[in-house]
């Protein structure tokens, strides 16, 4: 058996930026256990595979461990493939996946993805979490987090971009922790750019993630209500070494995420 595989850096105006996803289209579902061994052998934070029906388009994303409930920059890519390499004329893609119906849509700022919100609650913070963000818990309150935030994914804010970019976690303290992932995030320095972040996922085999749509759902619905800002559109900048750009339009219980996406590779994979 021969399947088309595409790699696509989401979240990107050129390659080699934002971040990298495999997409595999297929004609049927394949045994799960092969799709998990196509996602482990990709090596990539996440692989998307999608089939095409008479209604409607059923999408699924697998990290190198396991298949997960939600994912935005392979949503992005998986819509890119449609649109460049597989004639796709409609409009809006709409993808059923475990989190729902999905929707996307092609415009000039690349493509905008329509997706759940989900507003973090401030929470006592685990001594695990703040053991691998690497802060000393007995420390004076400046050098600790000015918010500590749960969703799917802890949501940790702290005090400037210069402390999300110079953060290193240390990642066995939160293999252990029950949630998806930790999320830092914090105000931009640069007036261009709104907030600043970096998502981390050891639990999935994914220490630090380029670019991650998902906590965007997190953090945007976070940064709409807590920025004095007049602009409708936020702008995220997640300051990985690849870094990305996600546009973040909140309404309502939806976050509307925007970003490019440009192909590296085409390809076939035997098995």
């Amino acid at each position: 058996m021969k399947l088309k595989i595409y790699q696509i850096d989401a979240f990107a105006s050129k390659i080699f930026q934002g971040n990298p996803a495999a997409v595999c289209p297929l004609t049927q579902w394949l045994d799960d256990d092969v799709l998990q061994k196509i996602a482990e052998e990709n090596n990539l934070s996440e692989t998307a595979f999608f089939v095409i029906s008479e209604d409607s388009i059923r999408l699924r994303w697998f990290t190198p461990m396991e298949e997960v409930d939600l994912c935005g920059h392979a949503t992005l890519a998986a819509a890119f493939v449609l649109y460049e390499y597989l004639d796709y004329a409609k409009p809006e893609v709409n993808f059923i996946t475990k989190s729902g119906e999905l929707i996307v849509s092609k415009n000039e700022q690349g493509f905008s993805m329509d997706f759940p919100a989900s507003m973090p609650s401030v929470i006592e913070a685990p001594k695990a979490l703040l053991a691998g963000l690497g802060l000393n818990i007995n420390t004076t309150d400046e050098v600790l987090p000015t918010k500590v935030m749960a969703a799917f994914d802890y949501v940790v804010v702290l005090n400037s971009e210069a402390e999300v970019r110079a953060l290193k976690p240390d990642f066995s303290k939160w293999l252990a922790l029950d949630l998806r992932g930790v999320v830092v995030t914090a105000v931009a320095d640069d007036n261009a750019v709104d907030f600043v972040s970096r998502s981390f996922f050891p639990k999935l085999s994914v220490n630090e993630d380029p670019v991650t749509g998902s906590a965007h759902c997190e953090i945007a619905p976070y940064w709409n209500e807590n920025l004095n800002s007049s602009a409708r559109i936020l702008t995220g900048l997640q300051v990985s070494k690849r870094s990305g750009t996600v546009l973040c339009e909140v309404k309502g219980d939806r976050v509307i995420l925007t970003g490019q996406a440009v192909s590296y590779m085409t390809g076939e994979i035997t098995i």
